[in-house]
């Protein structure tokens, strides 16, 4: 008869062995962790400054509210950095592979959103132009609103959308004879020229501009519309811009790339589990 070997064969690696690199688990999981906190901050914030607005204001200018874009956004980022985290901490190729596909939805997104604005550049501005219309329109029924026209205003040197005559639009600054607002053909205090010396703002400078032609105007408050000069800071900061989405894309690149090496890695991982246990259920395999 034949003898038997001493012992099984030895398996290629040992009990011990792992595939799943603790670096690339963890590194992954503080990204997702990072990010997770930031965008609970971004939904906390977003929802204070919802909650502090008046009901009706909160009603008339949804379509251009930075507080739900904030909440939005918050919303999604923790969706999916917590597919992210969660996932590289328990090694769970389900909800790893659902954080890298929205992760790569989100980075196309962007990528088509910014084609398809460099493309159809006319239709973009015409949406910019509706977006600023809008805004002017509702500029006293939001604070946050209002606080981010007059940075934009005071940071561009400009106007309404057009030009300064645009804030005829807003029910406040409209210039029609039957209005009986005290602020009737005047304009934001953000659109007036300022002194390089001047301390203290005047919050009436733009009273009754409308009623001026531009070149009257033009002594005391900016004339040009914002949407002209906002493409021509684009023009102008073609670089910079690029790398700000650079700077947004090389994250979610980093988290993608990352997700599907700990995913083959947990693969590898399961397919020798898999083997020792079918090893030492039948030595002899």
């Amino acid at each position: 008869m034949p003898r038997r070997l001493a012992g099984p064969p030895a398996g290629p690696h040992g009990e011990d062995f792992s595939f799943v690199s603790p670096l690339v688990k963890y590194l992954l999981f503080f990204f997702n962790l990072l990010f997770w906190m930031i965008s609970m901050v971004m939904v906390a914030v977003g929802i204070y400054a919802r909650l502090m607005k008046h009901a009706e204001a909160a009603m008339a200018c949804l379509a251009v509210d930075p507080a739900i874009l904030l909440i939005v956004v918050g919303v999604l980022m923790f969706l999916i950095t917590f597919c992210g985290c969660i996932g590289s901490l328990r090694e769970n190729i389900c909800l790893l592979q659902t954080f890298s596909i929205c992760l790569t939805i989100v980075f196309l997104l962007q990528l088509a959103a910014g084609v398809l604005g460099f493309v159809f550049s006319d239709k973009a501005r015409g949406k910019v132009s509706e977006i600023i219309n809008n805004a002017v329109v509702h500029y006293r029924d939001d604070l946050d609103l209002q606080n981010l026209i007059d940075y934009g205003q005071k940071e561009f040197s400009c106007c309404g959308g057009i030009s300064y005559k645009d804030w005829s639009q807003n029910m406040y600054f409209n210039c029609t004879a039957d209005n009986p607002s005290r602020e009737r053909c005047s304009v934001p205090y953000s659109c007036c020229l300022r002194a390089a010396d001047q301390a203290v703002i005047n919050t009436m400078c733009g009273q009754g501009m409308q009623s001026m032609n531009y070149l009257e105007a033009g002594e005391f408050i900016y004339t040009n519309g914002c949407i002209d000069k906002l493409v021509n800071w684009i023009h102008s900061n073609l670089f910079l811009l690029g790398g700000i989405a650079l700077g947004l894309a090389i994250p979610q690149l980093v988290g993608i790339l990352l997700s599907q090496i700990l995913v083959n890695q947990i693969k590898d991982q399961v397919k020798l589990q898999a083997y020792n246990q079918q090893h030492r259920a039948d030595p002899w395999y």
